[in-house]
């Protein structure tokens, strides 16, 4: 007797013979790929180097999959990301079918260069933000920085705030007289000596450079769970996993110390969703992000009352047409 496949998306297999599912798990190629994407969430293009085939052939095995229910995907841009659907893994064929495709990824070791293509996203940022600038940093008015001290008297906690990927250190103006103590984390050497110089020129002693990565567990660990306020500003789509990025962020955020605490605060600045292809060249992975997006992250995180509120654009730069949003909220949860 034939079983329809109640678990799976309409428009895929459902109120088919099982016999056609047979046929489209019997091959290889589709076994290793369903097997990849239920790693990670994967580009055709990623998908075609760890296959070692063709992108057209990808492709092609990845339409049909897709037309099957059994994977999901999503546009950014030009590209084309790819997982493993929601409901696929629930039926036992597609269960049999990911440990046989798992089991050719281990064999050849595809597998375990998923991370190592995941990370790869982050390389053309790190080599974008290593190169040198032209210029100083430009300095603000002298008369912003007791301004800031005044209206920061109304915050609730200020001994420790975190800037993550601090770049040539613009927030620090604001940060620094506003806290008793304000760590700025860069992984380019060439960024913190541009931070280091408008720290010195505004005469901050209270600022600490941390040349490291918050993706390295030996920059952070330390920091787990002190911070009063993290702030990343336009990190996130940079980012190859930006729910982990979110995740690890929110670990730095201090937990309530009692019933009237509300715990750490966490800012993320980043863009809106946009179609703009030319934001690659600046080593963007992702054009942006959808406020859905955002809330699951943050949701993920263990951030309570997260809010997602629309910030004003900036008037120049090569990102003043986009816009840009910002990812609120307090670690009153222990993050995950």
């Amino acid at each position: 007797m034939e079983l329809p496949l109640p678990e799976l998306a309409d428009g895929g297999l459902k109120d088919r013979p099982r016999w056609e599912l047979y046929r489209l798990l019997g091959e290889p190629v589709r076994l290793r790929l369903l097997a990849l994407v239920a790693e990670d969430e994967l580009t055709v293009g990623e998908l075609s180097e760890l296959l070692g085939e063709s992108q057209p052939n990808a492709s092609r095995h990845a339409a049909q999959l897709k037309q099957a229910g059994l994977i999901a995907m999503r546009k950014q841009g030009t590209r084309a990301l790819v997982s493993l659907s929601e409901h696929a893994s629930k039926d036992p064929v597609v269960r049999d079918a990911l440990t046989s495709g798992h089991a050719l990824c281990t064999a050849d070791g595809s597998v375990r260069r998923v991370a190592e293509i995941v990370a790869q996203r982050e390389a053309s940022g790190r080599e974008f933000f290593a190169r040198p600038k032209n210029g100083s940093a430009d300095a603000s008015p002298s008369e912003l920085l007791p301004y800031v001290a005044a209206f920061a008297s109304l915050l609730p906690d200020r001994d420790l705030a975190i800037d993550v990927g601090t770049g040539d250190g613009l927030l620090l103006d604001v940060l620094a007289p506003a806290y008793k103590r304000v760590i700025a984390i860069d992984q380019s050497e060439a960024q913190l000596e541009r931070a280091r110089a408008r720290a010195a020129s505004r005469r901050f002693s209270n600022v600490e450079l941390v040349l490291g990565s918050i993706e390295r567990e030996a920059t952070t660990h330390k920091l787990a769970g002190k911070a009063d306020l993290v702030f990343a500003s336009r990190m996130l789509h940079h980012a190859a996993r930006p729910a982990d990025l979110v995740k690890k962020l929110a670990r730095l955020c201090r937990a309530p110390s009692d019933a009237h605490d509300e715990g750490g605060a966490l800012v993320i600045v980043d863009y809106a969703h946009h179609e703009d292809e030319s934001m690659r060249e600046q080593a963007d992975v992702w054009l942006g992000f959808e406020p859905r997006e955002l809330m699951k992250f943050a949701r993920d995180a263990g951030i309570a009352s997260p809010r997602v509120v629309s910030l004003p654009q900036p008037t120049r730069g090569p990102d003043a047409h986009l816009g840009w949003q910002a990812l609120v909220g307090r670690v009153s949860q222990k993050s995950k």
